[in-house]
């Protein structure tokens, strides 16, 4: 088996496509549901379009995990779990296609229903759904899970819980939903909430649960062993309830799959090149080409596979604290983005293989438009306009270098910026009126991957600062220290990484809204505020309209890229996976590329 390299399987046209192909008429589908139209998948569908239906079931995978962990719940605020344990061990009542941008097909519930204006949504339980232990769920777990996530859960599920009105049960099998606001992604995100068992916790505390315990969930998977910090495996359960649904067709196919965690990137590394690992992903496109040709790349027994897909770039670089001054002031911050001489800091550390992420949905047909705001997009802005950042409405796009290693021309344009601020240059020290040097310090987390590669992105932009007077420094603290220190919001810049899909919705609010810029612990590092953001958003979650919905996240995407919070760095437009070469895949890939819910989920150990 060669290594793979799979073209775009889609236009952006052609999402847009999908969006907008079906009538808006009816929002109620018996077994799926889709935020705009209808599903793209009839009632009675064998299986997802990107699975082998055919594929085998066996063997064992192990993946590396840097860190470590001390909790297997994933549920509840305190401790830091396994990623992959909400993913691979418990189930929602509805499952997502990966080829569409935001539908969902019968999972533990076998009907959905809703009303046309999404104030309220009813879901029927299948007869067979069961927990791992074999017991029943029934609408009783379901209802407490919800109200036991919304109010003793971690914080990602309340905000949620309180647009809830009321939620009761209709039927045996039934329970429906009613929502205190307009929105109509709500009646999507209550298929996807987690359904645990209810009597695991009978006169015990969900928040405070033993570190040890590992809630029960009804998934192919069961936690059979594990060491807190150092492994987890998963046996899949022969005994699984769902096996012939449709959206399971074709997936969860290994029979075991462990977790091994490792404290450095560069052993987890060597353990995958000795075989003790399975697969690995590889971030940094240098080392792709450089380090992948160990010996078992050169006999075969490893593969190099790359993925490509139609995801937003999303946004990854260093975040600037608005809390603080200077960075309230966003002349500050674009010197700031003109100091970081992406192009040659690119060159140095992944041969400038990688292209820039230029907006938070760019790689995407929701991104932002160049040039000046027009048509819909101006109008949704208009209101908003005497107050947003220069450059939102008659157009903003990152400052590029000559590419070399000074950068005169960008820190030229950085020293003029600052000099309006209030910021001078006094025997090489950028000051203040009072005098005040300009020191900033960098917060990282020591022995993230993503973050090692940023530190030496750090050293270079250090020395372009130090020439315009600015002091800056790294902050290298281990896990525990970095997200409490990134929880209170103590960091002048910090790393920064929000994955966006095709069907932003209200998780943007965590993400930008008011409510969290000074909120302990929010999604809302840089600390913005902005009404018009704000405004966009409300709009998306509101409208029925898919051609309503772009042109509303496109105005965010400005609103967010002409603030300027964050330096942005390199985008990943395809996945590269180093592999077993008894690991196989299907060769349709969705539109969502690589994830969770495609390696593993849908590959399968094949015997040579």
């Amino acid at each position: 088996m060669r290594p793979l390299f799979f073209s775009r399987l889609r236009s952006a046209a052609g999402g847009i496509a999908l969006l907008t192909s079906a009538s808006l008429a009816s929002a109620e589908s018996a077994h799926g549901i889709a935020m705009y139209g209808a599903p793209a998948l009839p009632q009675g569908f064998e299986a997802l379009p990107y699975v082998n239906p055919e594929a085998p079931k066996g063997g064992t995978v192990v993946f590396g995990n840097l860190g470590g962990f001390d909790s297997l719940n994933p549920f509840i605020q305190k401790g830091n779990p396994p990623w992959q344990m909400r993913f691979w061990a418990y189930e929602s009542l509805m499952g997502r296609s990966y080829d569409e941008p935001f539908t969902l097909y019968g999972l533990l519930a076998e009907s959905i229903e809703t009303a046309e204006d999404r104030s309220w949504v009813e879901f029927t339980l299948r007869e067979e759904a069961e927990f791992s232990d074999g017991s029943p769920v029934t609408v009783e777990d379901v209802i407490w899970s919800y109200e036991t996530l919304g109010t003793e859960g971690n914080l990602r599920y309340r905000g949620f819980w309180a647009k809830v009105d009321k939620i009761e049960q209709t039927g045996p099998r039934s329970l429906r939903l009613t929502f205190n606001v307009e929105d109509r992604e709500l009646a999507l995100i209550a298929g996807l909430r987690p359904i645990l068992k209810k009597a695991q916790w009978d006169g015990k505390s969900f928040a405070d649960a033993s570190p040890s315990e590992v809630p029960i969930g009804s998934s192919p998977y069961v936690v059979s062993t594990f060491e807190l910090g150092r492994s987890v495996t998963f046996d899949r359960n022969p005994d699984y309830w769902g096996k012939d649904l449709p959206l399971r067709q074709g997936t969860n196919n290994f029979d075991t799959m462990q977790l091994e965690f490792f404290g450095d990137q560069t052993v987890l590394f060597e353990a995958f090149k000795a075989g003790d690992l399975s697969a690995v992903r590889e971030f940094n496109a240098a080392k792709w080409d450089t380090d992948y040709n160990f010996t078992r790349v050169q006999d075969g027994a490893v593969i190099k596979t790359e993925i490509p897909n139609q995801k937003p770039s999303g946004m990854t670089g260093l975040v600037m604290n608005m809390r603080r001054a200077p960075f309230d002031d966003w002349r500050v911050r674009q010197a700031l983005i003109e100091a970081f001489n992406y192009e040659s800091i690119n060159d140095t550390l992944t041969g400038g293989r990688l292209p820039r992420i230029t907006s938070y949905f760019s790689n995407s047909y929701l991104s932002m438009q160049p040039g000046p705001a027009t048509g819909r997009v101006s109008e949704l802005l208009a209101p908003f306009a005497d107050d947003l950042p220069p450059g939102t409405m008659d157009g903003y796009q990152l400052p590029v270098s000559d590419g070399t290693a000074s950068n005169r021309k960008n820190l030229r344009r950085a020293r003029k910026l600052l000099q309006d601020a209030g910021w001078t240059v006094d025997n090489g020290v950028l000051q203040n009126e009072s005098g005040e040097q300009l020191e900033l310090k960098v917060l990282l987390q020591h022995g993230n991957l993503g973050e090692a590669e940023m530190q030496k992105a750090v050293d270079i932009y250090a020395a372009a600062l130090e020439r315009l007077g600015i002091k800056l420094t790294t902050d290298l603290v281990d896990g525990a220290q970095y997200v409490e220190r990134q929880s209170n919001y103590e960091f002048d810049l910090t790393f920064f990484r929000r994955a966006l899909s095709l069907s932003p919705g209200n998780e943007q609010m965590l993400y930008w809204g008011s409510e969290g810029a000074d909120l302990p612990g929010s999604r809302n590092l840089m600390g913005m505020n902005s009404p018009a953001a704000e405004a966009m958003i409300q709009h998306m979650l509101t409208t029925d309209s898919a051609e309503e919905f772009i042109s509303a996240t496109r105005a965010l995407d400005r609103i967010l890229t002409a603030g300027r919070y964050v330096i942005p760095i390199w985008q990943y437009t395809k996945s590269r996976i180093a592999h077993d070469a008894n690991l196989r895949f299907p060769l349709r890939m969705p539109i969502y590329g690589d994830g969770y819910y495609y390696m593993p989920e849908v590959w399968w150990h094949a015997e040579e």
